[in-house]
């Protein structure tokens, strides 16, 4: 639920802060007193598009922060919009994206505003409530639907593209054949590039490899007094007296590791002397065999490895094309199978709709005769779309006759707004029950309404703020007396600038609130008296 919400320099607010609390809270106000700017300002703390706009004239920036409370822990969403077009938003007092603020927002609080209006009216959305209502069959049903549909899409997208390639594969074929024997024939071995370039400069430099390696080797061994001979007297007197201290030991052993290695080199040295040799034969064989792997760089890949991978992906192809007809006849007979296990889930996923949608139907009358449609019928129309869509082959859509002997007719056919408000609450009541979302907010619910449909529409309110915190902004008496905290938002002019406030009423100033909304801006006796009559009748 929302607790708390700080407001500065939004829109004509300069700085306002209102605790919400369980239950209904209805917001009241003149027209144009800034009722909505609040619900606007909410909107931005949950996730709405940031605008420049709403920065108060002579404000560097507007900064709207909101506390409550989400699945047991508490939240704080901080957002910022600078003149300048700069957006900020803080989840917990880090910086996220508008998208992770979202994720979270969706699952604090839903706003309903003029614009649910307009979803509902979009027959396009009704299978989603219907979904939505036994959303946990209906999942498992779709999520079979789903894999099955994805089979088919991905089995049938190959088809077409196996039929559609038909004449240009045919026109591939001899030359897909000559590169694959061009490639086949170089009989290429990954990393040989590189042992191919090392040995082409061993062999350009054999002479001067040979000379600076038989040159060591002989003055590590080729005379009498050889460095190698010198190193192992030494090494002998040094052992000789190495038993006389620690430190001797040390440095004997040392000196002992220091001349087997060298040994070692020197062996290596001998090595890599017998095998120097110069063959001009050899080094233009490996200089042909360098330039035809860089010919096959050049056409198929930069690497040995790509100009293999080619080979394999077009070894691939051209066995698609040599086989065409067989991989033709067996696609063909996979789509087909596959489209009708397509056909059986769209069907099992219907019959589970139609469930669902005769419960939802069931559950809305209910909702709507509670909300003065005594006479009104509901029904939600099945019709099957021309294809198989990746939601299913259902046309679905609320058909609706709010009075005694009239047809049912889809919902845009209702010309009444205040009935189409009373239809949205009464399904904000059934989807906010298994959404579980902890607050909702209502803008202008009261929409077309007056008199006892008022008094019904907000005794409803009254009724889902058991279960959710409520916040609502009316204009109407009878709504805003089912409230159980009210608050006034009202505008003044102070230095020839407009500010909005909003106040936390008492039981005295909602009195006269309530009265201000029956009679006008002239408080009576009679409309207070009238006002106390209405907040009595909503008790209980």
């Amino acid at each position: 639920m929302i607790n708390h919400i700080s407001i500065s320099n939004f829109a004509i607010i300069e700085n306002t802060e209102i605790d919400f609390d369980d239950g209904l809270n209805v917001i009241t106000g003149e027209t144009g007193s800034g009722k909505s700017i609040v619900i606007e300002a909410i909107s931005l703390a949950l996730g709405s598009r940031a605008d420049s706009a709403f920065v108060r004239f002579g404000a560097d920036k507007a900064i709207v922060q909101l506390a409550g409370e989400l699945d047991g822990e508490e939240l704080v969403i901080t957002r910022e919009v600078s003149s300048a077009g700069k957006n900020l938003c803080r989840l917990n007092g880090q910086i996220v994206t508008l998208n992770e603020l979202l994720q979270t927002c969706r699952r604090l609080a839903d706003i309903h505003g003029q614009y649910d209006n307009q979803s509902l009216l979009n027959s396009d959305n009704h299978i989603n409530l219907v979904d939505k209502f036994h959303s946990k069959a209906i999942s498992n049903v779709k999520g079979s639907f789903t894999k099955s549909y994805e089979k088919y899409t991905s089995l049938r997208s190959k088809l077409t593209a196996l039929l559609s390639a038909e004449a240009e594969n045919l026109r591939k074929k001899d030359f897909y054949r000559f590169e694959l024997d061009e490639i086949s024939a170089a009989d290429l071995r990954p990393g040989e590039d590189q042992e191919l370039e090392e040995r082409i400069s061993l062999l350009q430099n054999s002479e001067k490899i040979f000379s600076a390696v038989e040159g060591t080797y002989e003055m590590l061994n080729g005379s009498e007094n050889n460095i190698m001979n010198a190193l192992s007297a030494s090494m002998a007197s040094l052992q000789g007296i190495s038993s006389y201290s620690k430190e001797l030991t040390a440095v004997s052993e040392d000196f002992s590791d220091l001349v087997y290695r060298l040994e070692d080199i020197s062996a290596s040295l001998r090595d890599i002397s017998e095998q120097v040799t110069f063959s001009p034969h050899e080094l233009d064989d490996a200089i042909s065999r360098l330039n035809t792997i860089d010919n096959l760089k050049k056409k198929y890949g930069n690497t040995i490895e790509e100009i293999m991978a080619y080979a394999d992906k077009i070894s691939e192809d051209l066995f698609n094309i040599e086989n065409y007809d067989d991989i033709k006849e067996q696609l063909t007979v996979e789509t087909e199978a596959a489209l009708k296990e397509l056909e059986e889930k769209a069907l099992l996923l219907t019959e589970a709709r139609k469930e669902s949608a005769a419960e939802l139907e069931e559950s809305i009358e209910k909702e709507l005769k509670d909300l003065n449609f005594d006479s009104a019928k509901l029904s939600i129309s099945f019709d099957t779309l021309p294809s198989i869509t990746a939601n299913g082959n259902d046309l679905v859509e609320i058909l609706i006759s709010t009075n005694r002997g009239e047809p049912l007719k889809p919902l845009t056919k209702i010309a009444s707004g205040g009935e189409i408000s009373r239809i949205m609450l009464a399904i904000k009541n059934i989807t906010g029950t298994y959404d579980s979302i902890p607050t909702m907010i209502f803008d202008e619910i009261d929409a077309g309404i007056s008199g006892i449909t008022a008094s019904i529409v907000g005794r409803k309110l009254k009724e889902i703020a058991n279960h959710h915190q409520i916040i609502c902004i009316t204009h109407l008496p009878q709504i805003a007396a089912c409230g159980q905290s009210h608050y006034r938002i009202y505008k003044e002019v102070r230095d020839e600038k407009t500010y909005t406030s909003v106040d936390r009423l008492n039981n005295e100033d909602t009195v006269n609130e309530i009265a201000r909304l029956l009679g006008g801006e002239n408080i009576t006796n009679t409309t207070r008296k009238s006002a106390l009559e209405l907040l009595n009748s909503t008790k209980g």
